[in-house]
Parts: C-alpha cells; structure tokens; sequence
C-alpha cells in the first residue's frame, strides 16, 4: 500500500514535492471551501466597487454603493446584477483611484489564474476528421470549441471569456475550486494549484472590501451624532456590509433612542441606523435652513 505524500507536514532536507502523486481528494477542504467563499464574496461585491470608481470616496453613512436608490442604471449593453454594472470599463475621470486601482488589479490577476488553471485542468478542443458534410477535413469540433463551460484565452483580435468580466471569471474560477464537471472537459485541480487559487482569491476579497471599507476597520463619519453632538463611528464586518453598526461616543449621556453596548455607548444596528440616517439629514437640513 502507498502512502501519500504530507505535503502540509515538515519534509526532510532535500524533498521533491512529485504533485503528481498526491490526490486531488487529498487538498484540504477547508481551503477550497474558503477559496469559493472569498471568490463569490469578490462576485458579490464587484458591481458595488465599480459604482465606487465613480464617486469620491467620503466618511459617511450609509456607505452610497449601499444606497440602492442612487444607483445609476447600467448601460443597456452592460452585463448587469440589478441596477449594478459588471463590466470595467474606462473612466475618463474617475473620482475614487483607490477603487479604480483595486478594480483593475483584482481584474488583471483573476484573469491571469483562469488561464493557468485551463492550462492546467482544462482539455483541450477535438478535432474531427471530417466536416458535417461527411468530407474529409481536420478541424476543430465547432460544439467542443463553443462549449459554454470552456474558458477561452484572449488573443490579440479577441478578447475571449474576458469579454464576460470578472464576475464570470469569478464563477468559473469557483467551479474548478469546487470540482464542478461538465462531462469530460475537465480534470481535478491539484494541490500547490488550489493552494494558488485560495492565496489570490483570499487577497482579492481583502482588496475589494479595503477599497469599499468593508474589511473591519472602524470609520469616523464626517457629521456629529444628531443627538448629542458626540463623534460618531462605523464598524463593518468583514465582507458583511449590513452587520454594520454605528456608535456614539458620548457614553450614556447621548439621549438617542437605542440600547447602549457593552462599553456603555450607544449602538444603532440593523434597522436601526434607518433611523440614525434619517435623524442625521434632519440634523443636517435644519443646519442649513438657521441664519448664520
């Protein structure tokens, strides 16, 4: 009996990895289901940092990629999700380089690993001896080179499955991570490749919620708390926009109408910073109607 290979254990001077002896069923599940959760987390958010390119980003609250009810509708011939373009394209000026910059990067890499990973697991297309009229003739099979599922490589008069964005690259990305078949047009993918899959995907997703501040880290909103006056702040949960919550820094002396947290602050959350939204434009509208 032949024992695999442990290729996360400590490996004595010297050791060759022979990848091709391990089996594809001995990767860590773990890291595949991670790796499909930070691609589809990447998917999810994609139409979200596109609108963001073309804003300037600002302290506020809610985040204006969350406010359904500004979004501008997408082109007509934009691949879209709701109202939400999913297609980079260019922006003669746009307002939000940090957007910009992690739209085009997380692009350029997902688009990169897709072409490694069909050169690595993807057959290639048949050939048939003969056309449809029965003639000898060696071409490709038509059906086989059109197949949905196939990942096509940009040539220099085409742009093939990049045309569709990295909302696609994302899915099929996320199907080779899961093993997804469609018959015979793929083989599983091996480990040190999924190990490269789950590193781009993890650092892709940590770009894209940076960049729409979205990864955890507290932000100070640029208006007072309607009800005190005291500073307010917004923590996010990473990948999770709507487990936001706003805090207030005052402490129990802030009279607003919600429950205080544990630190003995008040906490809107849920539903709640509805109404924290709506108290803050009233703040602000009524800052703007008194004389100077």
């Amino acid at each position: 009996m032949t024992t695999q290979p442990n290729i996360r254990g400590t490996q004595p001077a010297g050791y060759i990895l022979d990848e091709a002896a391990i089996r594809p069923d001995a990767v860590d599940h773990l890291t595949r289901a991670q790796a499909a959760d930070d691609l589809a987390a990447v998917r999810e958010q994609w139409g979200d940092l596109l609108t963001a390119i073309g804003r300037p980003p600002r302290a506020e609250w809610p985040p204006r990629e969350c406010r359904e009810w500004e979004q501008p509708a997408a082109a007509e011939d934009a691949p879209a999700v709701g109202r939400l373009p999913l297609v980079l394209r260019e922006h003669p000026a746009p307002l939000n380089l940090t957007a910009l910059d992690a739209a085009v990067q997380t692009e350029r890499e997902l688009f990169e690993l897709c072409d490694v990973v069909a050169a690595a697991v993807q057959r290639p297309v048949r050939y048939s001896a003969t056309d449809r009229h029965g003639r000898a003739r060696y071409q490709p099979d038509p059906t086989d080179r059109d197949d949905p599922a196939r990942w096509h490589y940009a040539a220099a008069t085409d742009p093939g499955s990049r045309a569709y964005g990295l909302h696609w690259a994302a899915v099929w990305l996320e199907g080779r991570t899961r093993g997804e078949q469609s018959g015979d047009l793929f083989t599983a993918v091996r480990p040190l490749l999924a190990d490269e899959i789950a590193a781009t995907a993890r650092t892709a997703r940590a770009r894209v919620e940076r960049a729409l501040n979205r990864d955890g880290r507290p932000t100070a909103l640029d208006r007072p708390c309607p009800y005190c006056r005291g500073q307010l702040t917004a923590h996010t949960r990473s990948g999770d926009p709507s487990a936001a919550t706003v805090v207030c820094g005052t402490g129990s002396a802030c009279p607003a109408p919600v429950l205080l947290n544990r630190r003995g602050r008040r906490e809107w959350a849920g539903a709640e910073l509805v109404g924290l939204f709506v108290a803050l434009e009233a703040a602000q509208q009524r800052a703007e109607d008194s004389p100077a």
